[in-house]
């Protein structure tokens, strides 16, 4: 067994439970620029946004940002842990996945509120070493009240071991209605960090993500590839409704080669399997829908 390093030490050492039930809460207003930017972002033709139109699903993501001063960044440019995330000692932290319920639109122009809650901590030992897992529910709300119910997951990992491999990742499905080609190039990821006031180095600075972090190239946001998943759905179903969004992250995508986001509807149209695959069909992200029944 490979020896724990200080952070591993000290995470084993933390008693985490404490942080469990933690909340925040924040306060923002749809404006219509960053919904024309990721519009302009994704490559879609849609008309300028005017108040009173439907914010998509997923682009909730634009607001709430965590807007921290330069000196509170750590070393891998997200803010420092111990506000409202709790302090775990480990450097790699990525999101993970999630699960999301839409109960109502929300609105170009309106004002919207997140209540922010920790709900569970769990530490574990990986192949990898050791692991810590968060989840955050999210509780958004409109003028009209509750709109979105959001679990977020995440990740931290303890820092690369020199020579360790990547698992095999699992092979993606094959037999999709839609397929879409993405390539994910720096511009891309620097729209979508700018879009989200994201500074993990992972997505921009490749020195950082190459030399410390151990990946061979810029990652690709793991909620921008959710964001393409739904985008897909949009444009292949353009008047079906989404009421639920689950997404899992089950192995990363680089900017070194173009991906495929692609989907496959049930028979009754009442769900639809979307996913995310590398070019030599590894699966990345797997996610389902959950449409409005007629």
């Amino acid at each position: 067994m490979t020896p724990m390093n200080e952070a591993s030490e000290a995470m084993m050492d933390a008693d985490l439970t404490s942080w469990v039930g933690r909340s925040d809460r924040t306060v923002d207003r749809v404006g219509p620029t960053p919904v024309a930017a990721l519009a302009a972002t994704l490559d879609r033709g849609d008309p300028p946004p005017k108040d009173g139109d439907v914010l998509p699903p997923l682009w909730h993501w634009l607001y709430f940002l965590p807007c921290y001063r330069t000196s509170e960044a750590g070393p891998d440019g997200h803010v420092r842990r111990g506000a409202f995330l709790p302090p775990i000692p480990l450097p790699r932290r990525m999101w993970a996945g999630g699960r999301l319920t839409f109960h109502a639109p929300l609105h170009v122009g309106e004002a919207i509120v997140r209540e922010s809650q920790i709900v569970d901590i769990k530490q574990k030992v990986g192949r990898s070493g050791l692991l810590a897992f968060v989840v955050v529910r999210h509780t958004i709300s409109g003028e009209g009240g509750v709109a979105i119910v959001e679990e977020h997951d995440i990740v931290y990992r303890d820092e690369a071991k020199t020579g360790e491999r990547a698992s095999a990742a699992a092979q993606a499905p094959v037999d999709a209605a839609w397929s879409h080609e993405i390539h994910p190039d720096p511009v891309l990821l620097f729209r979508y960090s700018a879009l989200t006031f994201n500074s993990h180095r992972i997505h921009y600075d490749r020195r950082h993500v190459t030399d410390v972090e151990g990946y061979p190239g810029l990652v690709v946001h793991g909620p921008l590839i959710a964001t393409l998943l739904v985008d897909l759905l949009r444009r292949a179903m353009p008047h079906a409704t989404l009421r639920a969004f689950s997404f899992r992250a089950m192995s990363p995508l680089f900017d070194s080669e173009p991906f495929f986001v692609r989907g496959q509807p049930a028979h009754d149209q009442a769900s639809v399997r979307l996913w995310a695959a590398s070019p030599h069909g590894a699966l990345a992200m797997d996610a389902t829908a959950t449409l409005a029944v007629p």
